[in-house]
C-alpha cells in the first residue's frame, strides 16, 4: 500500500464524518483549491482507500429496531465448507455483517429485523438451512453505546 501525505488523511477524516461534503467545502476546509482537493479524492478511491460512499438510515425509523449478533460455528473446517458457508451468508439480505472469528465461535453475524417473531423466522426458515452448522448462539442489542463507521486515522 502507498504511502498517503496528512492531506489525505484529512481528507478522508472529513468524508468519514459526512460523505455529502463537496469539494469545494473540503477544500475550504484545507484551505487548498477544488482542483488538488478533487485529485486527490479520485486518487484515494482508485487506490482503494474510499470504498463507496453511502448514507446511514435509522434502523428505527425503518422499522428494524432488533439487533441480533448470532454466533455461529460450524461442525467442519475444511476449505469447502467454510467457502460454501460464505456464499451462503452472503445470499440471506437480512445479514448486515458477518465476521470469520478466530476463538471459540467461527462466525459472528449482525441482523436486524422488526420483531423477535421476524428473528425466529429468520433463523427457522433461513439461517437452519445452510448446511454444517454445528451451534448457533443469539444474542439480543438492549442499547447501543457506540456506533460508528469511522476509522481513527
Amino acid at each position: 500500500m502507498e504511502k498517503i501525505d496528512e492531506i489525505d488523511l484529512k481528507i478522508m477524516r472529513i468524508l468519514q464524518k459526512d460523505s455529502k461534503k463537496t469539494t469545494k467545502d473540503i477544500a475550504e476546509l484545507l484551505n487548498l483549491t477544488t482542483s488538488p482537493v478533487y485529485e486527490r479524492i479520485k486518487q484515494l478511491e482508485r487506490k482503494g482507500y474510499i470504498k463507496k460512499y453511502v448514507a446511514l438510515i435509522d434502523k428505527n425509523l425503518i422499522n428494524k429496531p432488533i439487533t441480533a449478533i448470532c454466533m455461529v460455528s460450524l461442525r467442519y473446517h475444511n476449505e469447502g465448507f467454510i467457502d460454501k458457508f460464505d456464499q451462503q451468508i452472503k445470499a440471506l439480505k437480512e445479514v448486515q455483517q458477518c465476521y470469520h472469528m478466530a476463538g471459540k465461535v467461527d462466525f459472528f453475524l449482525k441482523i436486524n429485523l422488526e420483531s423477535l417473531d421476524a428473528y425466529h423466522e429468520f433463523i427457522r426458515l433461513k439461517l437452519s438451512k445452510i448446511e454444517n452448522i454445528g451451534v448457533l448462539e443469539s444474542y439480543f442489542v438492549l442499547k447501543e453505546i457506540v456506533q460508528t463507521t469511522e476509522y481513527d486515522i
